[in-house]
């Protein structure tokens, strides 16, 4: 996406993207009342059948290689793996009330607080401040919000205790079931589109060029309606040409 807004094939300023993020669970068993269950690297061993088994994993897939590639230079084995039903719900959340370029800021904060240092994405006081931080930085910085008013750390962390979002969780669970969705990362694109995680940048580009010379896009994503986001936050689109710009020059 950064590759395409910085090089538009016309100089159009109306040339966006919208990400959506789909929740999924990687253990969906997960006691949603415990902070935390196991560490991942005791996750990954038991899945794997053994020390043997996750090694072969890690060579086959590369997994340091693609994590540097996206930016994470060190992942936290050891982080602590949980249910994720209250991450996903604030994300979601976040996104329908400021916007998915609010959203998408605090999805790549919670990647650092989750892979890099290792906490718990159930660990609700925990994640409802630096949430709160992130939201009220992010706000300062983005002039096109709607609601300029910051949540509190107490007013997510009661979010958080909460059941608000878990209806739309799970349909949109049930939704990536019915389409045959059963790991990820897979990315949906045009609403059709399935494009697996292990593709390459290239194979972005050409699919979004694809798009740009075209002029329109075939059709919104398909889980809008299912998590309950609307038309307006979809065409404000989560990252633009403006706020690449802007970031680069922060």
């Amino acid at each position: 996406m950064r590759h395409v807004l910085s090089n538009p094939l016309k100089d159009s300023q109306s040339l966006a993207f919208a990400v959506l993020r789909v929740p999924f669970f990687l253990e969906p068993e997960y006691d949603e009342y415990k902070q935390y269950i196991e560490s991942n690297r005791e996750r990954l061993i038991k899945k794997w059948g053994g020390k043997e088994g996750w090694e072969r994993q890690k060579r086959n897939h590369d997994l340091k290689g693609r994590g540097e590639k996206a930016g994470i230079p060190h992942f936290n084995l050891d982080r602590l793996a949980s249910n994720s039903m209250a991450s996903h719900r604030l994300i979601q959340h976040i996104g329908k009330r400021y916007g998915l370029n609010i959203s998408e800021k605090l999805y790549d904060r919670l990647n650092v607080y989750y892979f890099v240092e290792g906490n718990a994405l159930n660990d609700k006081p925990r994640l409802a401040k630096v949430a709160a931080e992130t939201i009220s930085e992010a706000l300062e910085k983005d002039n096109n919000t709607i609601n300029q008013m910051s949540m509190t750390e107490e007013e997510i962390l009661a979010f958080l205790s909460g059941n608000e979002g878990r209806v739309e969780i799970e349909n949109a669970l049930a939704a990536l079931q019915q389409i045959g969705v059963h790991g990820i990362p897979k990315f949906i694109i045009e609403g059709s589109r399935v494009v697996d995680g292990a593709a390459g940048p290239d194979a972005f580009i050409q699919i979004f060029r694809e798009i740009e010379t075209r002029g329109e896009v075939a059709r919104g994503p398909i889980f809008a309606d299912i998590l309950g986001v609307s038309e307006d936050t979809i065409q404000r689109g989560s990252h633009t040409r403006e706020s690449l710009l802007f970031d680069q020059v922060a």
